[in-house]
């Protein structure tokens, strides 16, 4: 197939890459092709800007771009950053699709279970509707709701609302790592709060199941099946990592350093991947300690 993909470089956009190479014909669009060649050679084509993109060339477009949302506190300024990183780009890719004269046949489009909103309900699947409104489910309803201005009768859009994922090189875990190591990790807050967590591994293959599996279109929830409060997730992050977790850090703190974004470490949701599971996608490490186990920490 014809890929063209956004955020190449981040996370997951860096692991889906390396994971389809030798089998698809890759087109990434970036701010820094220097970049993308460190990272991959010249087994990718890069395009720096999106105008003059011929998008019937290609059979998929996978968005995956977007600023970090937990890297910097959420000041007036960093708010705008996240929101237009995601909506700019999702905006002017379905348009580009709406289009086209061959529209591509998938558009996957990054989203994130901030959509729900924090909640106390468990096994919140694609169905759920009862929405916590606040900045996290802004963001991603805007989000979708611009990518799915692409679906037509000859494009299906998947909405793909990730959770934390767990890889040794980047994301949430590298930065909760170094108390860690250092003894000096802990719950966060009362710890009851749920983390919906999936491997890297697994977060790739998923993309890779979507490509292929055209009944499956809009919400898709990409998380493992089995979510845990946040007290399981450091016990089993410390026993990991041969370290106590004696430290928590109350909500206070979390606040005093965080801000509001700290809401996203004291908040959380209980997502299930129905959708997926539904359509026999099978979880490489759908439980915590042995993905844990398989990361080299």
């Amino acid at each position: 197939m014809k890929l063209f993909i956004t955020g190449g470089t981040g996370l997951i956009g860096q692991a889906a890459i390396k994971r389809w190479l030798t089998d698809h014909e890759i087109t990434v669009l970036t701010r820094s092709a220097a970049k993308v060649k460190s990272l991959f050679g010249h087994a990718v084509t890069c395009c720096e800007q999106l105008h003059g993109v011929d998008i019937s060339r290609f059979d998929a477009v996978i968005n995956l771009a977007g600023e970090p949302i937990a890297d910097k506190r959420w000041s007036k300024a960093q708010k705008h950053r996240i929101c237009h990183s995601r909506w700019d780009l999702t905006e002017q890719l379905s348009t580009l699709i709406q289009q086209a004269h061959k529209p591509p046949s998938v558009f996957i489009s990054g989203s994130a279970i901030g959509f729900y909103g924090r909640q106390d309900q468990h096994g919140i699947d694609e169905s759920h509707q009862d929405f916590y409104p606040e900045f996290s489910h802004d963001i991603c309803a805007r989000w979708e709701n611009l990518a799915q201005r692409a679906a037509s009768e000859r494009t299906r859009v998947c909405l793909v609302r990730t959770g934390i994922v767990l890889a040794e090189n980047g994301g949430a875990l590298k930065k909760m790592l170094p108390p860690f190591r250092f003894g000096l990790g802990g719950k966060i807050g009362d710890g009851t709060q749920y983390m919906s967590w999936i491997h890297i591994d697994d977060m790739v293959a998923l993309l890779d199941f979507l490509l292929c599996h055209s009944e499956l279109a809009g919400p898709i929830n990409a998380t493992a099946p089995k979510a845990v409060p946040n007290a399981r997730f450091t016990e089993l992050l410390a026993k990991r990592l041969k370290r106590p977790a004696l430290l928590p850090m109350p909500a206070f703190m979390v606040r005093l350093l965080f801000g509001e974004m700290g809401d996203l470490l004291l908040y959380g949701q209980n997502v299930y991947p129905k959708k997926l599971l539904d359509a026999g996608f099978q979880f490489s490490y759908p439980d915590l300690r042995e993905a844990l186990q398989q990361l080299n920490l």
